[in-house]
């Protein structure tokens, strides 16, 4: 996905930064915004005491981590977590390099502050982030791994094995990926027979290993009925917890731009009211015991806040990144410690409405 996001305050060139990158084609931005990641000094993440916390029995600085897809390939995750985050999560990752779809598969929706991707798992594979992923150091911050399937597996759950036995002595957790709109049949494993199967067997493979907290991302399409049973073979088995949510296939009734009838997964504002909405749900369903990461829409302090209030443990931003640049988590992070220390609710205008969704693309 398309990331504007290396310019920061620090710089003071900011949002000159962010405007020259949205002048090139979005994978392009997105190829330039990692290689200034590389080469520019971070700031280092400010230290806000009040925010840390532990979840899955994993130490935490703040909320704030970067959800899967900016750093598909593990190339910048220390640089991430020196401009502020506290975690990121790299991926998708497939056993097997893939190109992903046919380009052109990325498109900004300016006006919505939105996304529309249809990328299709495009990774350097296993071995590939494997050899990276040597260099993290647990002291400075969380690197999760997201894991999936290769578009022609033979036996997706295969796959997913493949994923636990490669990354669970490497990374600080996992997340099983079955919730992306880009790769055919793939959010069939969300359900019934398929689901559980896929579960126990993620499951078996990390007890072969390292006991590393695993995860499960779902979509936001889910209905209530299919959600609740999703969640129900989540309570039966020893899944540490849900990311809530993917991109959304649905469609608000009012997108502009010429690309706003792009297929493909949208991200961004328009999420956010409904995914925190979900989020109430899915906490009182799995009780207190299991992680929670809320993800969608995520662009101020309040909608933050919003996420945490509604049971996330943690929340996963990205799309904002492409519009805000990575200096956000700096931002983010000043409003919302200043919202602890006095008590108040953090500044930056409350969670957008949700919109009706029209006919999935």
């Amino acid at each position: 996905m398309s990331v504007s996001s290396f310019l920061v305050d620090r710089l003071h060139a900011d949002r000159v930064g962010l405007a020259a990158l949205r002048l090139l084609p979005p994978e392009r931005a997105h190829a330039v915004a990692l290689a200034l990641l590389r080469r520019v000094p971070p700031p280092g993440r400010p230290p806000t005491p009040a925010l840390a916390r532990t979840v899955a029995g994993l130490a935490f600085a703040n909320p704030l981590g970067v959800a899967a897809g900016f750093d598909k390939n593990g190339e910048v995750f220390d640089a991430l977590l020196a401009w502020g985050f506290a975690a990121v999560e790299i991926g998708t990752v497939t056993p097997r390099p893939q190109p992903g779809n046919p380009k052109p598969r990325l498109f900004r929706l300016p006006r919505e502050g939105a996304v529309i991707n249809r990328l299709g798992f495009n990774n350097q594979g296993h071995a590939a982030v494997a050899r990276r992923l040597e260099r993290h150091d647990p002291a400075r911050g969380v690197v999760g791994v997201n894991i999936g399937c290769n578009k022609d597996a033979a036996d997706p759950v295969a796959d997913f094995v493949a994923g636990v036995e490669v990354f669970a002595s490497r990374a600080d957790y996992l997340t099983v990926n079955v919730s992306s709109p880009n790769t055919p049949g793939l959010r069939d494993w969300q359900a019934g027979e398929r689901l559980a199967r896929l579960l126990d067997a993620v499951l078996a493979a990390r007890d072969r290993g390292r006991a590393v907290p695993l995860f499960l991302k779902l979509a936001p399409d889910l209905d209530d009925a299919a959600l609740d049973t999703v969640l129900a073979a989540v309570a039966a088995r020893p899944i540490d917890g849900v990311v809530y949510a993917n991109t959304t296939t649905s469609r608000p009734t009012v997108l502009h731009g010429r690309h706003a009838g792009e297929p493909g997964g949208l991200s961004g504002r328009p999420l956010a009211a409904s995914t925190t909405a979900r989020l109430a749900r899915i906490r009182a369903t799995l009780g207190s015991e299991r992680a929670l990461v809320g993800v969608g829409g995520v662009a101020t302090a309040a909608d933050v806040r919003a996420k945490l209030d509604a049971g996330a443990d943690l929340v996963q931003l990205y799309t904002a990144l492409v519009y805000d640049g990575v200096g956000l988590a700096r931002r983010l992070l000043r409003d919302l410690a200043a919202a602890e220390r006095s008590g108040r609710e953090p500044d930056g205008g409350a969670v957008r409405a949700p919109t009706s969704p029209a006919k999935s693309a």
